[in-house]
């Protein structure tokens, strides 16, 4: 990726599609809110995972991995194979990936909430991908299956569909068990009968049905964290992964899933003297002895596994050398860096803190290339913002595929989208809907008191001798209920998932 000082154009937004829409006066249910999101390497397959535990994988409809799936007249009609058609994505699978767990020695209930996703590389035209909750990391697989069902000559197509659900299950899974109940099979399979039209022979519907995906738990990589499991990333080795929490990073090799190797240990002898946390890690994409992690502190350590077999004290630190201004309690709260990503050349990184986001050129660790100010109206709020916890919410940011345009999320489902330059422009809004140019009225709101996303370790530092802070305002012009947390950008085109809720909307350009 090479930044010129000219940015590109901005790009012109248009929606594109939803899965898992609520309807009006529907109540969203914790269990039901998308946590994770990752496309593949290829753009043809997305995988979310929720606060439920569940990971739910879409297909690219006309990517290369379905051209040679068997379609009917009427779709292959309606299909158009042109380079110039944005990617559209269809269910494929969904599969409960963790569950509620009790760690007897130390009391806790750890949750199902799935944190990360990531896929591995592909082998034998299986795909493999990582999930993770607080404590455990599982290693899956999901291998298209053949399977043959019987065609139903009722010409109704409700019946039809039921009794092909029934034939998957009954063969995939062995069991009688329901289908994970978060809608979006279901969702997928009413969308399908809408469309088939009384004409349509319901044979060919059949035979499209035919091809599933069966998905298996190869590994559990388990045991190896004291404190919440914040960051997994692969490696560009393809064979080893690390696994990151407050205070160590792992490292793990794929097929090995009882040691792992730790290559970082922040933990000081007294725990009274931890000034800074970690709290998102990642593998460079390119080359595989290199990392990079970011701490509570918004410090981004780039660390080199040929130097030591230990990383604590081999590190490169990029740090904001202008933000050494007038310091207040909350400087080094909306410091701490909550999401960050390489280019795909590894050249520059992408850093999401409470109210910026940065872009920093691996070769200058002085100062980040650029700040593109996104919370800067709320600096007046953040002692409100601390007394409800907003201001411990952990947004994520990610890059386009060619490196020049870069997208984070904010609150009222924002989503905001910059094309490079030095941060001064506005850069696009958009909002989680269908119809993202067209932005609707903020709801004037009070922010609802939740569980803090950031770890209670890293929080306890920053709560002590803070108790008794005046809360402000109790009415803002902003709606703090709604937050855009996770959005991913195709790999290939200018295409981005956005999760707001338990809804996934997609955008493209």
């Amino acid at each position: 990726m090479t930044l010129s000082s000219d940015p590109p154009a901005p790009l012109d937004w248009k929606f594109s599609q939803v899965f898992g829409e609520r309807a009006p006066g529907d109540d969203l249910q914790d269990v039901d809110m998308i946590s994770a999101i990752e496309f593949d390497k290829s753009g043809d397959f997305l995988a979310i995972g929720d606060r439920g535990g569940r990971c739910i994988i879409f297909e690219r409809k006309d990517g290369k991995h379905t051209l040679n799936q068997h379609h009917s007249r009427h779709e292959l009609e309606q299909l158009d194979f042109t380079s110039t058609q944005h990617p559209e994505f269809q269910f494929k699978t969904e599969f409960q990936g963790h569950e509620p767990e009790f760690d007897y020695l130390k009391s806790v209930e750890i949750e199902e909430k799935i944190n990360k996703v990531r896929w591995c590389a592909t082998s034998s035209g299986s795909q493999f991908m990582l999930s993770t909750n607080d404590k455990t990391i599982k290693l899956w697989k999901v291998k298209e299956c053949k399977v043959k069902k019987v065609k139903e000559m009722n010409a109704h197509p409700f019946a039809c569909l039921d009794n092909m659900l029934l034939a998957e299950r009954s063969f995939v899974s062995r069991e009688d068990k329901p289908a994970v109940a978060n809608g979006y099979r279901q969702e997928w399979m009413e969308k399908i009968a809408k469309n088939a039209s009384p004409s349509q022979d319901m044979h060919s519907k059949a035979a499209d049905m035919e091809d599933t995906a069966h998905t298996r738990c190869r590994k559990v990589y388990a045991h190896a964290h004291d404190f919440n499991i914040n960051s997994i990333s692969n490696n560009s080795d393809c064979e080893t992964f690390l696994s990151a929490d407050d205070l160590r990073i792992n490292l793990w090799n794929l097929e090995i899933s009882d040691q792992c190797f730790n290559i970082l240990d922040m933990k000081p002898a007294n725990m009274e003297d931890l000034t800074e946390v970690i709290t998102t890690a990642e593998f460079h994409p390119v080359h595989c002895n290199l990392l990079a992690y970011s701490s509570s502190r918004g410090f981004i350590r780039l660390v080199d596994m040929r130097q030591s077999a230990l990383c604590d004290h081999s590190a490169r630190i990029l740090q904001d050398g202008d933000s050494h201004g007038l310091k207040s309690f909350f400087t080094e709260i909306i410091a701490s860096i909550s999401d960050m990503k390489f280019s795909r050349d590894g050249r520059h990184i992408l850093s999401r803190d409470y109210m910026n986001l940065k872009l920093w050129d691996t070769h200058m660790d002085s100062s980040p290339v650029a700040i593109y100010k996104i919370h800067e109206h709320l600096r007046p709020k953040l002692s409100e913002l601390y007394n409800n916890d907003r201001i411990f919410d952990r947004f994520g940011c990610c890059f386009s595929g060619d490196g020049l345009h870069f997208a984070t999320g904010s609150y009222s489902n924002l989503v905001r989208i910059f094309s490079g330059g030095d941060g001064s422009e506005e850069g696009a809004t958009i909002e989680a809907s269908k119809t993202p140019n067209s932005r609707k009225p903020l709801i004037r709101t009070a922010a609802r008191a939740r569980r803090s996303s950031l770890s209670n370790l890293a929080r306890g530092f920053y709560r002590h001798g803070h108790e008794n802070s005046s809360s402000g305002s109790n009415e803002s012009s902003y709606d703090l209920s709604s937050r855009l947390l996770h959005l991913a950008w195709h790999p290939e085109t200018n295409l981005i998932a956005s999760a707001a809720g338990n809804s996934l909307f997609m955008y493209y350009s």
